[in-house]
């Protein structure tokens, strides 16, 4: 599939990078040059795209999600063939999958992660108000935008309530680990089995864990057939009882004993948006967008210090605006995604905003010039560096010969969704190699350096690192997700590179 990169679809649209690939397709992302804009764009294996039924499900596809237009719906754009090759043109939507959020964070804020099961049940509401049901909800199939927004992609299963044939009872459509019980035994399904669905996504974004494990997909798709859900308060006990309360109904076994409707879900999960915010006292990013879309009487529920964010905010800068270190508190905030590093590390006059400790790997390890064997670095403690101890470190392999013999290794900070960095800060007991600092918006590719404007940026470098660096850098005003620290040199005398702590700073 790698051979169509650079090639145009109709003329149009030039493939640009693999983004995804399934057994029926491979998602590009795309130039459509006509509009000078980024788009997704799923195209049919050439393999598959003789076989009748593989076809008219693809062709289905877009026709079901053309009818749908909902801010947390990812929308088509277009659809066509050529040569013979069937593709549909969906919006482009830069961040990470939900699945992806999941895995680099843990378990997610409980506000966080109602505010999100809000959006998705929203977006599937959108989708079973036209009889339309996904059949493949699965934290894999929702992107989380820049905005920090949830939209759900991937209708490539989805069917009408009227239609027959291609998904006739019988067969089992879906990844088990979310099946509904319904569905593993082929039996009818409906938008309630989406809401299953959502259900143990719920679950998933709430203990960081799928409910059920098993030695193959049928044991897993069997034990959501027969077995209990596990208790989500024994394994998060911090959530309420309503909220457990939601997802034991959203996940009933028996369809009748489920939500009859995702306008049934929607009330109950803004409801415990409510009562979770208030209990936590404070509410951040996704959570406090979803907080304004609630209906007046639930918002009612809500602390006033939370429903006004920005109220609350302006009054206590105008409390505390007659001193000046206030001021340099304000102008410069410090973004750190980690456990908080020791105070010595930051700069006096600047804010240190609560850090993410769940957000556990932050830091890669990227080595995409390795001369022979893995293309890694030490990956296994490449934590240390973000962890807030100057007495643990990250280093590089050692190199015997005192010369790193490639262009560079180093590693890169996941600052999602991005932040405009204005300073890094770094300690290390290996002072004196060279770097060079990069930024860039997509995900890198680990095999390979791809520097420019669709890569790695360069923002800043210095010949000679001293043991506490402090690093200016200019964006521009650029947001960058991933900051790359890259070694270029050795220090004299010495055949690694260690890091005791890197922390960025953004304005």
């Amino acid at each position: 599939m790698s051979t169509l990169l650079g090639t145009k679809l109709s003329g149009r649209y030039r493939l640009d990078a693999r983004i995804g690939a399934g057994g029926m397709s491979t998602v590009y992302r795309a130039l459509d040059e006509t509009l000078q804009r980024r788009v997704a764009i799923k195209l049919m294996n050439r393999e598959v795209a003789h076989d009748s039924d593989q076809l008219e499900r693809f062709r289905r596809e877009a026709r079901a999600v053309a009818q749908l237009s909902h801010p947390h719906v990812v929308g088509v754009i277009d659809a066509g063939e050529d040569e013979s090759r069937p593709y549909i043109v969906f919006e482009y939507v830069e961040g990470e999958t939900l699945k992806e959020r999941i895995r680099r964070l843990g378990r997610l804020p409980v506000t966080e992660a109602v505010a999100y099961a809000i959006e998705i049940a929203r977006a599937l509401g959108a989708a079973h108000a036209r009889h339309i049901v996904h059949r493949d909800v699965k934290p894999q199939n929702v992107l989380i935008d820049e905005e920090g927004r949830a939209k759900v992609t991937d209708f490539g299963i989805a069917r009408t309530l009227d239609e027959d044939g291609l998904t006739a009872d019988g067969r089992v459509l879906g990844t088990t680990d979310y099946v509904s019980p319904e569905q593993a035994l082929g039996q009818p399904v409906t938008g309630q089995s989406d809401l299953y669905s959502l259900g143990i996504v719920l679950f998933e974004m709430l203990t960081g864990e799928v409910p059920f494990k098993g030695e193959n997909q049928v044991a897993v798709a069997m034990k959501h057939v027969r077995d209990p859900l596990p208790d989500v308060q024994a394994a998060r006990p911090e959530i309420s009882a309503a909220l457990a309360a939601v997802i034991d109904t959203a996940t009933a076994k028996r369809v009748e004993e489920r939500y009859a409707d995702d306008a049934e879900l929607i009330a109950d999960l803004e409801d415990v948006l409510a009562i979770e915010a208030a209990r936590s006292g404070s509410a951040t990013g996704e959570t406090t967008a979803v907080l304004r879309t609630l209906p007046p009487r639930k918002q009612s529920r809500v602390p006033f210090g939370i429903r006004h964010r920005v109220l609350a905010i302006a009054i206590v800068i105008l409390a505390v605006a007659a001193t000046a270190a206030v001021i340099i508190w304000v102008g410069l905030t410090r973004a750190h995604h980690g456990v908080p590093p020791a105070r010595e590390s930051a700069p006096p006059a600047s804010l240190h905003l609560t850090a993410d400790q769940l957000c556990q790997n932050c830091a890669h390890d990227y080595n995409p010039y390795a001369i022979s064997g893995p293309k890694n670095q030490n990956p296994t403690t490449v934590g240390l560096a973000i962890d807030g101890d100057l007495s643990t470190s990250w280093s590089t392999d050692q190199y015997y010969s005192g010369s790193l013999q490639k262009p560079g290794v180093g590693l890169y900070l996941d600052t999602y969704p991005g932040i405009v960095a204005r300073e890094m800060v770094i300690h290390t007991v290996t002072p004196g190699w060279s770097l060079v600092v990069y930024g860039r918006k997509s995900t890198p590719n680990p095999d390979t350096f791809d520097a420019g404007s669709s890569g790695w940026v360069r923002l800043t470098s210095l010949p000679s690192v001293l043991s506490t660096q402090r690093l200016a850098i200019n964006t521009g005003g650029v947001r960058y997700r991933y900051y790359l620290v890259w070694i270029t040199k050795l220090p004299p005398g010495r055949n690694l590179v260690t890091i005791n702590e890197i922390t960025l700073y953004k304005g």
